[in-house]
C-alpha cells in the first residue's frame, strides 16, 4: 500500500481523507490502513498495524495504538471521543466485528468485541476477554482479562458481571441504532 501526501490531504489508494491535525503513523514498518467512507476526527491518532474497515468512525481524542500488536476494526464501527485501544507485545491482539459501537473513553487492551456489541461509556475491556455478539457492556464496567462474556447479554460492575439476557431482535435494534447514528453524526463533519 503506498501512502502519498499532497499537503494535508493524504492519498492511500483511492481513499482521500483530510488529515490537517489527525495523526497517521507507521511504526516498526506497520503502516495504518483506512477503509473507503471513514471518518477521522482532527485529533484521532491511529499508529501502526491498525486496519480499519469501511464506513467507520474515529472521534475527538481517540487513540488506535498499534505499536506492539494489530488491531483490527471491522465496517461501521464507531470509536467515540478519548476512547483508547492498545494490546500486549507478543500476547494479545485487537479484533472488532462490523457495527460495533465504542463508547467515549473506552479502554479496549487486547479484547476480541464481536458484532452490533456496545461497549459503554468509561468501560474497560481486558486482555484475552471477548464480547459476544449483541452484548451490552454498561458504562464504567471492568470486564476481566480472559472472561467470555456470551451473546446478546448485558454486562455491569467492577468486577463486570452478567446481569441480564436480552433477546437477540432488541439487542440488535438498540444496538444497530447507536452504530446507524454514528454514522449520521460523522456525515455532518464530512459535509463541510
Amino acid at each position: 500500500m503506498t501512502i502519498e501526501v499532497i499537503g494535508i490531504i493524504v492519498i492511500i489508494g483511492i481513499i482521500i481523507f483530510n488529515s490537517e491535525m489527525a495523526l497517521i503513523k507507521s511504526v516498526r514498518g506497520f503502516t495504518p490502513e483506512i477503509g473507503k467512507d471513514c471518518y477521522l476526527a482532527d485529533n484521532a491518532t491511529i499508529i501502526g498495524d491498525t486496519i480499519i474497515g469501511e464506513g467507520c468512525s474515529i472521534w475527538f481524542n481517540a487513540v488506535l495504538r498499534g505499536d506492539v500488536n494489530s488491531i483490527r476494526i471491522g465496517n461501521h464501527v464507531n470509536i467515540q471521543d478519548g476512547a483508547v485501544l492498545h494490546t500486549l507485545y507478543e500476547k494479545s491482539t485487537i479484533e472488532i466485528g462490523d457495527y460495533v459501537s465504542v463508547g467515549h473513553n473506552v479502554t479496549i487492551h487486547g479484547a476480541k468485541i464481536e458484532d452490533y456489541a456496545l461497549i459503554g461509556m468509561g468501560s474497560t475491556v481486558l486482555d484475552g476477554a471477548v464480547v459476544g455478539a449483541g452484548a451490552i457492556i454498561a458504562a464504567n464496567a471492568l470486564v476481566l482479562s480472559g472472561t467470555i462474556v456470551p451473546p446478546n447479554t448485558i454486562w455491569a460492575g467492577v468486577p463486570a458481571k452478567q446481569v441480564k439476557e436480552v433477546a437477540p431482535e432488541q439487542a440488535k435494534e438498540i444496538n444497530q441504532k447507536i452504530a446507524h447514528n454514528y454514522a449520521m453524526y460523522a456525515s455532518w463533519y464530512t459535509e463541510e
